[in-house]
């Protein structure tokens, strides 16, 4: 899917737009190959930058193309993806931003995102699709700012599953916690991608940064910073919580067994009276009409005895 838009440099209106324009921003969501070829001729460059969005496992970086002054950055965005199970994770995805000379800018994701929603439903303040390099940070700056909300929903669902488990010790509460924990570190891994890219592009020549572009992106890489510390902060609670309820569960196993090896054993003892007398071989009391009953009441007296023992050893809870 292919999506145009240009903001017009007399009237500053934003709109979708039907062709190539000079200044035009071209959006591009899991384009076919018919589609990247129409792009590439209608702007004239190589595939290459295009495909390198495409790749799931693409990592964030630049790439710059000396021979026509093209730039690709890729940074990972948050979303959220759907599980085998039917649960859902979060996840990261790359997102290329490509500047094709003075001319146009090109944005690759393999699916629809958020980010880019609040761009094209005209949400970002001061964004015009002219100003390049601009449209660079204010993309990294809102990117740092939606980890945020994601690092909070994360952190919100560790509250919820916490105050599940210290009713009952589900499995899928538990499953939930290890989807979060792993969530954190694809995050993470993330954050501190995006964040080289930021302090690169400080450097880059070929990108002209003026003085409110600078406070954008010296603001991107505060908030990336903020998401990190939070990211780390976060999994370090999860990794404790984890820890904490595995002790938890193991002593609760290690309860049920003790109480099981208890029963056992209080049990044992009017099975072992019985099996004694009901030998074939003479024992006292088989001549007795109270023979029955010697041996309930002596049968019985052992088995409190057991109980108050184990108590006292606080092998019964």
């Amino acid at each position: 899917m292919i999506r145009l838009y240009n903001t017009n440099i007399e009237t500053n209106k934003f709109e979708r737009v039907k062709t190539y324009e000079r200044g035009t921003w071209i959006h591009m969501v899991n384009p076919s190959e018919k589609e990247i070829q129409e792009v590439c001729e209608k702007v004239n460059i190589k595939d290459d930058f295009i495909r390198y969005s495409l790749d799931y496992e693409e990592k964030a970086r630049i790439d710059i193309e000396d021979d026509d002054d093209t730039i690709l950055f890729i940074i990972d965005i948050p979303v959220t993806e759907k599980t085998e199970s039917g649960g859902y994770i979060y996840s990261t995805m790359p997102i290329g931003m490509i500047v094709v000379r003075d001319d146009f800018f090109i944005t690759v994701s393999l699916r629809e995102c958020s980010l880019i929603k609040k761009f094209e439903t005209g949400k970002v303040k001061g964004f015009y699709t002219y100003k390049k390099s601009r449209f660079i940070l204010q993309m990294m700056y809102n990117n740092s700012s939606e980890y945020l909300q994601y690092l909070k929903k994360i952190n919100k669902e560790t509250e919820i599953a916490e105050n599940v488990l210290k009713d009952s010790m589900k499995n899928r509460e538990l499953l939930k916690l290890l989807s979060l924990e792993k969530s954190l570190v694809y995050i993470t891994t993330s954050l501190r991608s995006n964040e080289a890219v930021m302090e690169r592009t400080l450097k880059i020549k070929n990108i002209k940064l003026y003085d409110e572009d600078e406070d954008i992106l010296e603001d991107a890489i505060i908030e990336n910073k903020q998401a990190i510390e939070m990211s780390k902060i976060y999994s370090d609670i999860l990794n404790g919580t984890m820890d904490a309820y595995a002790s938890i569960i193991s002593n609760n196993l290690n309860g049920v067994m003790k109480s099981l090896t208890s029963i056992t054993i209080i049990i044992a003892v009017p099975t072992m009276i019985a099996s004694f007398w009901g030998m074939n071989v003479k024992l006292p009391f088989e001549g007795s009409a109270l023979g029955f009953w010697i041996m309930i009441f002596i049968a019985t007296l052992l088995t409190i005895i057991s109980v108050v023992w184990l108590r006292k050893k606080d092998m019964l809870n």
